[in-house]
């Protein structure tokens, strides 16, 4: 008898997850509340997919044997709650797409930093010749490509949101970045719930396989201390020397695994930062795990470009830098901004605020920010957390801000967008938002 899947939410990773159902022989409908974008019924249109959108058929959703659940669909949707109550398995694409590959998954998570890394890792393993797609948050949807593909390897940035709904999945190479609150709301506002959702990029790992992580975040390694971890682990440090894994010394990157060791002046690492030293080691071990050459690891780090809206150096205009960091959608990533800029800061910040914490801001901004220009449909918070310490002006639009602040700057000042709020009061998503950002500034 032919299995029925039902797939909530037409996107990039919902189309993907319907053309693979399809090709494994499935009986599969797609059901969007939304409009679904042209391109995706298009494709779904061609293959005879059966799809609606701006509504959800509860009886053609609740008859599925399995449901394959957007990331970004939470609990509370009524919707789910039916289908939990049905007893109906909900999965993600991520964890559905994996049963159908025997390629070799290295998955990245965290709360900043993963897509920099993935795409980092990517390259380096692309520029080495091996067959590997990108998939996850990025790249094309996995299980689309596990569909019309036959790559060896996949560079997965996961987010906790695909995590949840992962169960049987498992990377053969796991990357841990960081953990700072985020996204509490889809975790009863509780960290604890959050931080196991992101140690579950561990799961079903086993001694033969890898597990990279940060030994200077004081959760991870709290978390460390009280798990039964079975993968081989190689931590990396800015502040100390690891046995094995990643650190730097005496402005020196070093990597050790497996009796190999690699070395490249810290100086020569593609992008600024701390955060991306961070984002160099974890990509770098993953790459000497699969035995690339450390003279061909060298010239792909040199070569990688950086990732589109994460401090990206945008444009000069009068003598003034504009660096677009629209990435920054939490507190910690615009931190790691400000940490890496020298000289003195324009700051374009704000955007929905879901109770951020802006305490660990304030002595950078002290340090380093002229003033900042608020930009949000509600700008309060902020307002309200910076007062009295730097120059407070209020605006609701990119082009307000973008000009607001290149009169604030002079020559050799740097305007930054890091708003460390999400983007869906004003904008799109974090794309549209930088997107708009560049085009403000090419019209100065």
């Amino acid at each position: 008898m032919t299995r029925r899947i039902a797939i909530l939410g037409a996107g990039e990773s919902g189309t993907g997850a319907a053309i693979l159902a399809q090709k494994m022989g499935y009986d599969v409908f797609l059901s969007d509340f939304g409009t679904i974008k042209d391109k995706y019924k298009a494709e779904l249109t061609a293959r005879n997919i059966a799809f609606e959108d701006g509504k959800h058929t509860e009886n053609l959703i609740l008859n599925a044997d399995e449901v394959i659940k957007s990331p970004g669909i939470g609990e509370h949707v009524a919707l789910v709650q039916q289908i939990r109550k049905k007893n109906i398995p909900i999965i993600s694409e991520i964890e559905f797409a994996a049963r159908f590959t025997s390629a070799k998954k290295i998955c990245i998570t965290g709360s900043n930093g993963k897509t920099t890394t993935t795409m980092m890792t990517y390259h380096i393993l692309k520029d080495a010749g091996f067959k590997v797609g990108l998939g996850g948050n990025v790249g094309q949807s996995f299980a689309w490509q596990v569909a019309e593909h036959d790559f060896d390897f996949y560079v997965l940035e996961i987010s906790s949101f695909q995590l949840d709904d992962m169960f049987d999945f498992k990377a053969e190479i796991a990357i841990l970045m960081n953990i700072t609150p985020d996204h509490l709301y889809r975790y009863d506002n509780k960290f604890e719930n959050y931080v196991n959702s992101k140690f579950r990029i561990l799961q079903n790992q086993t001694s033969a396989d890898s597990f990279i992580y940060c030994a200077d975040d004081e959760v991870i390694m709290s978390e460390i201390s009280k798990r039964n971890i079975k993968a081989l682990q190689y931590p990396f440090s800015v502040q100390n020397q690891t046995e094995q894994g990643a650190f730097i010394k005496d402005n020196i990157l070093k990597i050790i695994t497996k009796n190999e060791e690699f070395s490249m002046k810290e100086e020569k690492l593609p992008l600024d930062g701390i955060h991306n030293k961070y984002n160099s080691m974890a990509a770098g071990i993953a790459a000497k795990l699969n035995e690339i050459r450390n003279e061909k690891l060298r010239e792909s780090f040199q070569s990688f470009q950086g990732v589109e809206h994460r401090l990206e150096k945008f444009i000069k205009v009068g003598g003034v830098r504009f660096i677009n960091d629209s990435k920054a959608t939490n507190v910690n990533s615009t931190w790691y901004a400000l940490q890496s800029i020298d000289g003195q800061v324009i700051l374009i910040l704000g955007g929905k605020d879901e109770g951020n914490d802006y305490g660990i801001l304030k002595d950078l901004v002290h340090q380093k920010v002229k003033a900042i220009v608020c930009m949000g449909a509600d700008n309060t918070p902020i307002i309200s957390a910076f007062s009295g310490i730097t120059e407070l002006y209020d605006t609701h639009s990119m082009t307000e801000a973008v000009e607001k602040a290149y009169t604030l700057a002079k020559e050799g000042d740097t305007v930054l967008l890091s708003p460390a709020c999400k983007s869906f009061d004003l904008f799109q998503n974090y794309e549209d938002r930088g997107l708009q950002f560049k085009k403000a500034v090419r019209e100065l």
